[in-house]
C-alpha cells in the first residue's frame, strides 16, 4: 500500500495540567474528526460494479481491497428521480469517512479502510449481502404507509428492525426474518442462515444505537437509518459495508422534522431547481461538518488509588483496560490508614476538577481505602482488592462488609473494575458508551462463532 496516501483521525490530545491542583484533567472541548485529503488517485484496476451514486474497482496490487469512487449524482425512487449535483461526491465521501472512523474507533467491524482522495476510499473487498437493514426509532415515511393506524412519531423501544431485499425492478420488497432464512441467499461461498442473520441483526442494532447517541450529543435525533453488509472475500467475516452518508438516514436537528437535513428533502421536492439542489447540498455539508465533532475529548476520568506501590502491577492492568475503553486513567499511591489527610486531599483535588470522576480503590488485607474514599466523596467508588486466591475468603470482607451509609461496590478483577468505572462515565460520554456497546456485541458474536465451531465437530 502506498505510503503517501494517508489520512488520520484526530484523537484525544494529551491531557493538560490542571493548575494549581496539579491534576492531569482532560479538556472539555471537542476534537474535530479531521481527514488529511491527499487528492492522489489510488491505483484503480478493473471495474467490478457501477451503481447509481458510486463505482467499485479492484485496487491494483492490493489483494482483497477495492477502491470506491463516489459520483456527483443524487437519486431517489429507485433511480426514477435523478440529478447531477456537483460537489456531492466529496461531501458523501467525507461523511462516510467520519462515520466509519467513529464505528471502527468504537470497535465495530467494518469493511472501510481509509480515505484515499476527495471522492475515493479504500475498503475490504466483500461479497455483498443483497439486503438493506433498516432500524427505526420513530415511525415516519414508508413505515406509516405500510402500517396504517400507526401515528407519525410513534417511538419504538427497542428500535424497530426491518429488512428489504435489494431488487430495484420490484422496488426493494420488504422481507420478514422467515423469508430471509428461507431464501438461502448465497453470498460468495456463504449461505445466509440463522448464524449470519443473527450477527447482521445484532450488529445493525448496535450501529444504530451508537450513532443515535453520538448524534444526540449534538442535539440531533437519528430517526432511522439503513446499512448493508458484506462478507470479506478473504476472512469470511461479516462486515458493515457499503457507504453511510446523508442518503442512509433521517436526521432531525432538535428532533424537529421541519429541520430535516437528510435526503428526504430531495425526495420531497415536487419541482427540482438549481436553487433547491443547492439547498440539498448545503444540508449535506451541514451534516459532514457536524460529524467533525463526533469524537470529543473524554469528559471524565478514572483515578486508581493504591494503598502501596507493591499494588502497581494490579493497578496497571486496570489502567490498560481503561485505555482500551477510551477512558483516561491515573494512578496514585495513598494509604487511608497511614496517611488519611493526604488521601482526603487527593480526593478533594479530583472532585474540584469539575469533571466526572470514578475512584477505584486497590488495597489488600484490611481495605480502609475504599470505605474512607466512599465516605468522603459523592463520586462513584469501586473496590478492586489485589487478593491472592488463598486470601480471598479472609481479606475480601473488608471490602464487602461496610458501615451503614456506604455504597462502594467490589469487583475482584482489573478488567471488571475498569468496565464498571467506564459504565459510570458512559452515562455522559457517548464515545465510551459506544466502546462498551461494541465490546458487548463482539463478545456475543465470538460466542456464536465458538458455538458453531464446537457444534461442527
Amino acid at each position: 500500500m502506498t505510503q503517501d496516501i494517508q489520512h488520520y483521525i484526530a484523537t484525544c490530545r494529551q491531557c493538560q495540567r490542571f493548575s494549581p491542583l496539579n491534576i492531569q484533567a482532560p479538556e472539555m472541548f471537542p476534537i474535530k474528526v479531521e481527514v488529511d485529503l491527499i487528492d492522489t488517485e489510488p491505483q484503480i484496476g478493473e471495474r467490478l460494479v457501477e451503481g447509481k451514486t458510486k463505482e467499485v474497482y479492484t485496487a491494483t496490487g492490493e489483494a482483497g481491497l477495492v477502491v470506491v469512487v463516489n459520483k456527483d449524482r443524487i437519486t431517489a425512487g429507485d433511480g426514477v428521480k435523478a440529478h447531477n449535483l456537483e460537489g456531492k461526491a466529496a461531501i458523501s465521501n467525507a461523511t462516510n469517512t467520519k462515520v466509519f472512523t467513529f464505528l471502527q474507533e468504537s470497535g465495530i467491524k467494518t469493511s472501510w479502510v481509509k480515505q484515499t482522495g476527495s471522492k475515493t476510499y479504500l475498503a475490504r473487498r466483500c461479497d455483498m449481502v443483497p439486503l438493506e437493514w433498516v432500524t427505526r426509532r420513530v415511525a415516519t415515511g414508508s413505515f406509516l404507509r405500510r402500517h396504517t393506524g400507526v401515528p407519525e412519531g410513534y417511538r419504538f423501544t427497542p428500535p424497530k428492525l426491518e429488512t428489504f431485499f435489494k431488487d430495484d425492478a420490484n422496488h426493494d420488497p420488504q422481507w420478514s426474518e422467515e423469508q430471509v432464512l428461507s431464501a438461502g441467499l448465497e453470498v460468495g461461498d456463504v449461505v445466509v442462515g440463522r448464524l449470519e442473520y443473527d450477527i447482521m441483526a445484532r450488529t445493525t442494532l448496535a450501529v444504530f444505537e451508537v450513532l443515535e447517541r453520538a448524534w444526540a450529543s449534538l442535539d440531533c435525533a437519528l430517526i432511522d437509518m439503513k446499512i448493508e453488509f458484506g462478507i470479506d472475500v478473504e476472512t469470511k467475516e461479516i462486515l458493515v459495508s457499503d457507504t453511510i452518508d446523508s442518503d442512509s438516514w433521517r436526521l432531525w436537528p432538535s428532533g424537529d422534522k421541519r429541520l430535516m437535513k437528510d435526503k428526504q428533502v430531495y425526495r420531497n421536492l415536487e419541482t427540482v431547481t438549481q436553487e433547491s439542489l443547492n439547498q440539498v447540498k448545503l444540508n449535506f455539508q451541514w451534516v459532514a461538518d457536524k460529524l467533525d465533532h463526533f469524537i470529543p475529548k473524554p469528559q471524565g476520568q478514572v483515578v486508581v488509588l493504591m494503598g502501596s506501590p507493591s499494588d502497581a502491577p494490579h493497578c496497571e492492568k486496570i489502567r490498560d483496560h481503561c485505555t482500551k475503553l477510551g477512558v483516561p486513567c491515573q494512578l496514585r499511591v495513598t494509604s487511608a490508614h497511614k496517611g488519611t489527610e493526604e488521601t482526603l486531599a487527593i480526593i478533594a483535588q479530583y472532585e474540584g476538577s469539575g469533571l466526572p470522576v470514578v475512584f477505584i480503590a486497590v488495597a489488600g488485607r484490611s481495605n480502609g481505602l475504599g470505605p474512607v474514599t466512599c465516605a468522603n466523596t459523592c463520586c462513584p467508588v469501586i473496590n478492586c482488592p489485589p487478593l491472592k486466591p488463598e486470601d480471598v475468603s479472609r481479606d475480601v470482607w473488608s471490602s464487602l462488609s461496610l458501615p451503614s451509609g456506604m455504597g462502594c461496590g467490589t469487583v475482584l478483577y482489573p478488567e471488571g473494575a475498569a468496565q464498571s468505572a467506564a459504565s459510570f462515565l458512559a452515562l455522559s460520554d457517548h464515545v465510551i458508551w459506544a466502546k462498551l456497546r461494541a465490546k458487548q456485541l463482539n463478545l456475543w458474536v465470538s460466542l456464536k462463532l465458538a458455538d458453531k465451531r464446537i457444534n461442527a465437530k
